[in-house]
């Protein structure tokens, strides 16, 4: 067990980071300037560093101060939303939540549902990326990820299925007047693609062949790595592409999209929720998740 005063000791910490001066510091905890000072001294000897650089009119922490304080509030962060979770009877998740989704299912289908959670805990606090690479939620500090697709790379993850989409091939009907409708997969080869670009490579296309989900390799002609940016390529007529149909939906509705190949794409991909197993039970992490996959199963992620 860790004795109390390292602790007591972090939380001055952090109020006097967050402080112009110990003055300031003291006024906030309601204990003396010496207190203060004392404590911050006491820290900076048990580390063994310096955490902060005093002047006689300015207080600044130093690399190692910037460094602990990132992690020191983060954690305090972390043991108020968890207090707060319990004195409120579980019922109110609190805290910031980072979160990452592909760019176009996270503005298009996750950020409306991600809005209305948010009024619904108003306690709760967002930062929410859009990204169409693969992110490591632990290396990269992330609490909980949208990905599509089995996560096979779950090492240290915990992954909670939310949804399935269909992929459809589609492109505009300018594109296919003058280039004709591929009837098989190996015509492709004989158009335009616009595809996913990742890690410095194109990415490749989910189909079923004979019966057997596969990956198809189409022509990388248009390598673009925003989902949304995808789309709109395709509705100006640059060539085939493969999206999610909950984001091509509207477009095919409108007319500006017309699917291909649809014996191919008749499979689903599965969504998931995906967070680091060491954050498995805390309550912003467990409302938030609890919520996506309820609002899955009645279809609103579809």
């Amino acid at each position: 067990m860790l004795p109390l005063e390292p602790l007591s000791g972090i939380a001055t910490f952090v109020v006097s980071a967050q402080s112009v001066s110990f003055t300031e510091a003291a006024e906030r905890l309601g204990i003396s300037k010496s207190a203060v000072g004392k404590s911050i001294a006491r820290l900076e000897e048990r580390l063994g560093v310096k955490l902060f650089h005093r002047t006689t009119r300015k207080l600044t922490l130093s690399a190692d101060g910037q460094a602990y304080f990132a992690a020191c509030s983060a954690a305090l962060n972390e043991i108020t939303a968890a207090e707060a979770a319990l004195t409120s009877g579980g019922k109110n998740p609190s805290g910031r939540l980072r979160i990452d989704m592909p760019v176009a299912f996270g503005r298009k289908v996750m950020l409306p549902i991600l809005l209305k959670i948010g009024r619904k805990y108003p306690a709760l606090e967002f930062t929410l990326t859009f990204t169409d690479r693969l992110v490591d939620p632990i290396e990269e500090g992330i609490d909980l990820a949208i990905r599509f697709g089995d996560p096979k790379d779950s090492t240290g993850l915990v992954a909670r299925r939310l949804t399935a989409q269909r992929w459809a091939i589609c492109a505009s009907p300018t594109y296919l007047r003058q280039n004709p409708p591929p009837q098989h997969l190996d015509e492709v080869q004989n158009h335009h693609g616009i595809v996913g670009y990742r890690s410095g490579q194109p990415l490749s296309w989910r189909v079923n062949i004979h019966g057997v989900p596969s990956r198809f390799v189409p022509p990388p002609t248009h390598q673009i790595d925003d989902g949304i940016a995808i789309i709109d390529a395709a509705i100006a007529g640059l060539g085939l592409c493969q999206m999610p149909l909950s984001l091509l939906q509207e477009h095919l509705d409108a007319g500006s999209l017309v699917t291909v190949l649809d014996d191919c794409t008749q499979d689903l991909i599965e969504v998931y929720a995906v967070w680091p197993a060491a954050s498995h039970l805390r309550p912003k992490i467990r409302y938030v998740v609890d919520e996506l996959i309820e609002l899955g199963s009645q279809g609103m992620l579809d």
